[in-house]
């Protein structure tokens, strides 16, 4: 494959230059005082992981399909350069153009250098994580092109000035009564109270939308390289719209999203489903080669496919790292993440959060600006035993810590409370001590069988919950009953 100016082989990733360092000690503690986003969390969060659980053992082969997807990821990361030539190949042989950009800024420049070119003045944009992670939309705003989301969350958030908090639920944080109060300042519409009515709302604004729009820009869930063709999983219709109405279809995908064959979508399709909503198939599944052919009564004339790197190659030159590639969005990591589940997505200052944000967003944006976000975990191991391309979550986790450790990142309390908890670890005499000392100090503060304070740097675990106290008969002295 020759070199392109966004090949593998000659791109390189933005740096974090100044952008501020993300604080997620801060962002946490405030969401935890935010009283409205700890109830629709704690309403969401349990409904996600019913319906996957429901979903996933409707499939006895369900542990065979992440083995064989985790196989197929793995194999395409290591041909990587390969696939994605034949990728191009293919897609122009259907008649469509391939761009190379290697980082948020060429993309950008790309996209709207599209656009200026061919006059287009009203897009509209089906839900995708990259396009927010290259910051589309203020670029081709500044171009003179106005820009419509159409999935209704990302059109809620779009509306209300915000940013997605959740991968496929990007409004997890809101209440159907602020999205109706919304509606009526911003669509002048009556303040409804039912969901059906606000959502008709949307439907008949965006309506008019789909029909005035030239250019129409998605993401990409998977693109094979056998044949050239995208794919893109929604559930509402709006990506559907978005490529066979507007006249240039430009999608935008990270190059990790190419899989070899057309014959391993459908492990794919499987696990992404269920994993992410758990829906047994998702309700609309396009698959897209190239433009609208003579005799063709819908599609785009033209037909453009942006492939981005923006840092991925760091993560695929990374053997410690490399797994991370092999994500697909599903979200289901965030999920069952009991950090997440308390902070929420906006927590984590990036477009990418939870478990899954905390690997990628250090590895894509620096580890100076992200070197918390590895930290924000607790590493019970539930991000990796629900991921549907078994990334081992907790391991990356780990090593992320431990880069920021040795780079400096970490505060010196931070060290020499880590430090002081090794001495005590390696040597069960000295924990036996520790232990017996700290049982009888307990009784100063034990209130109701519980710890309700800690002095500094444990206060930040009862800063807004009770510790249990140490049991008054060690585990081992119990061992063998």
């Amino acid at each position: 494959m020759t070199d392109h100016p966004g090949s593998l082989a000659t791109a390189e990733a933005s740096g974090a230059g100044a952008t501020p360092r993300i604080d997620m000690i801060g962002n946490s503690e405030r969401a935890l005082r935010d009283q409205d986003l700890q109830d629709a969390l704690g309403r969401a969060m349990p409904s996600f992981r019913r319906q996957r659980a429901a979903a996933v053992t409707e499939l006895p082969e369900w542990e065979a399909l992440r083995t064989t997807a985790a196989a197929i990821k793995d194999h395409t990361l290591a041909n990587l350069e390969a696939y994605l030539g034949l990728l191009e190949a293919r897609v122009r042989e259907a008649g469509g153009v391939v761009h190379w950009a290697a980082d948020a800024a060429e993309a950008r420049r790309i996209i709207t250098d599209l656009a200026r070119a061919r006059g287009l003045r009203r897009t509209v944009k089906s839900k995708s994580m990259t396009t927010e992670e290259i910051h589309l939309n203020p670029a081709l705003e500044a171009a003179g092109v106005k820009v419509v989301e159409t999935d209704l969350g990302e059109y809620v958030v779009q509306l209300a000035g915000d940013t997605p908090s959740h991968i496929i639920a990007p409004i997890i944080h809101k209440s159907a009564a602020s999205v109706a109060e919304l509606f009526t300042r911003k669509l002048g519409v009556p303040l409804y109270e039912r969901p059906e009515d606000i959502t008709r709302a949307a439907r008949q604004a965006l309506r008019a939308e789909f029909l005035a729009a030239d250019l129409g820009v998605t993401g990409v869930n998977f693109a094979i390289a056998e044949t050239g063709t995208i794919v893109v999983v929604e559930n509402e219709g709006n990506a559907r719209l978005t490529t066979t109405r507007p006249r240039v279809h430009i999608a935008i995908m990270g190059i990790e999203k190419v899989i070899p064959r057309l014959a391993d979508l459908g492990v794919f399709l499987r696990l992404l489903a269920r994993s992410s909503t758990g829906q047994r198939a998702s309700v609309y599944v396009s698959l897209l080669t190239g433009p609208r052919r003579a005799g063709e009564v819908d599609g785009a004339e033209e037909f453009h496919l942006v492939i981005l790197d923006n840092g991925r190659s760091r993560l695929l030159a990374d053997p410690r790292m490399r797994e991370a590639l092999r994500c697909i969005r599903c979200g289901a990591c965030l999920n069952v993440c009991p950090v997440y589940e308390r902070a929420g997505g906006h927590a984590y200052e990036s477009v990418y959060s939870g478990p899954i944000g905390a690997v990628i967003t250090p590895a894509l944006e620096g580890l100076e600006r992200g070197h918390e976000l590895p930290f924000a975990s607790t590493l019970c191991g539930a991000c990796a035993e629900v991921c549907p391309v078994r990334i081992d979550l907790p391991r990356m986790l780990l090593e992320l810590r431990g880069r920021a450790v040795r780079a400096g990142l970490v505060g010196r309390v931070d060290r020499l409370f880590a430090r002081a908890w090794t001495f005590v670890m390696w040597d069960p005499t000295r924990l036996r001590i520790v232990a017996a000392v700290a049982r009888a100090l307990q009784r100063l503060i034990v209130r109701d069988g519980r710890i309700p304070w800690l002095p500094y740097p444990l206060s930040g675990w009862t800063a807004h919950r009770a510790a249990p106290p140490l049991s008054g008969r060690p585990f081992r002295d119990r061992r063998g009953r």
